[in-house]
């Protein structure tokens, strides 16, 4: 069982980025949805298949209108996968977290 969760940080205002709509995707198909809470965080309940799943996040700043973030899901996966982003209103750095 693999499951997903993600961190949005603002750099801008040095703080999480609440209130972000995100979706988790695969093969077109949408999976999951929620928004980030008041830490910027936001944890998916579902048990990940392998194969490659999205995020979208829906960060409407003044350059991004949304940010798709593709990952992989091996067979032998870890237990959780953290994905968060670091945003900014011109730029974004993501990572595989723990």
């Amino acid at each position: 069982m693999t499951t997903l969760s993600t961190h949005v940080l603002d750099a801008e205002a040095g703080g999480p980025k609440v209130g972000v709509p995100v979706r988790l995707e695969r093969d077109g198909e949408v999976l999951a949805g929620g928004v980030t809470d008041d830490d910027g965080r936001l944890r998916f309940g579902e048990d990940l298949a392998a194969g490659v799943h999205r995020l979208v996040f829906e960060v409407d700043t003044p350059f991004y209108p949304e940010i798709t973030i593709a990952f992989r899901v091996a067979d032998d996966g870890p237990g959780h996968l953290h994905v968060p982003i670091l945003l900014s209103p011109f730029a974004f750095t993501t990572y595989r977290g723990s």
